[in-house]
């Protein structure tokens, strides 16, 4: 009777088993060889030294890591800057808008240093003479004037002046009465008509303590009773608007 060969065990070759642990093992090292690539001298520590332990190499304490210095960097800005107008070209606009309104006869402009805009009407055309009521004659001019300024970022100080003469009135009133009452009639115009908000507004009054010419002709004392609208920018700090004084009203 024939000798029965012996049968194989069941599944992989014991070899197979030894040769799938020395691939992976191979695969392991040259992904770690990639993952070094980047010349990185912290992972590159790291990566060694786990190789040391894991084929038991590693005699030695391990070496202390790399201590990088991080360099902060700048900070940056959420929004990049809007370049804004200049005065300059505020000026320029308001005279086009004055020229094109025909206004040039009832309006003055001044450009005064470099942050600051004039539009200056003289009573006469909005009041009449000792009196603190607008005259109806002058709507349309205020309400181009608005028009004309409302666009700009800018904000506006409504101040009321007058000539150093005297009032004859009775009662108490006086020069720094009339030009209080002006500008503030100005600005009630305005609210009121809601053609300038008042968040953008300002009255003030100042009588005679600031001329624009000497009061010594009646030409000049003429100059000096006016309304200037005084134009700024509306650009301020928040160190400037602490340091700003309280307009008087």
């Amino acid at each position: 009777m024939a000798e029965q060969e012996p049968e194989c065990p069941a599944g992989a070759p014991m070899w197979m088993t030894t040769f799938s642990d020395l691939v992976t093992l191979l695969l392991t090292f040259f992904v770690l060889l990639l993952s070094m690539a980047s010349m990185d001298p912290v992972k590159f520590v790291q990566a060694k030294t786990s190789i040391k332990d894991a084929f038991g190499w590693r005699t030695t304490a391990a070496p202390k890591q790399y201590s990088l210095p991080i360099i902060p960097s700048p900070p940056k800005a959420k929004f990049s800057p809007i370049p804004q107008e200049t005065i300059s070209k505020y000026y320029k606009r308001i005279k086009t808008d004055i020229e094109l309104t025909k206004l040039n006869d009832q309006v003055e402009l001044i450009k005064k240093d470099n942050d600051t805009i004039i539009l200056r009407i003289n009573d006469s055309v909005l009041f009449d003479p000792g009196r603190t009521r607008l005259n109806p004659s002058s709507y349309p001019l205020l309400r181009k004037v608005a028009d004309i300024v409302r666009p700009l970022p800018m904000l506006m100080r409504i101040e009321g002046h007058t000539d150093s003469t005297p009032v004859k009135q009775s009662g108490r009133s006086s020069n720094w009465d009339i030009s209080v009452g002006r500008a503030v009639s100005v600005m009630r115009f305005y609210h009121r008509g809601r053609l300038f908000s008042m968040d953008r507004m300002s009255a003030v009054g100042y009588g005679a303590t600031r001329p624009a010419a000497p009061n010594t002709t009646e030409k000049n004392k003429a100059k000096n009773r006016r309304v200037d609208f005084v134009l700024r920018s509306n650009k301020i700090s928040a160190q400037a608007k602490q340091q700003q004084s309280p307009i008087p009203f």
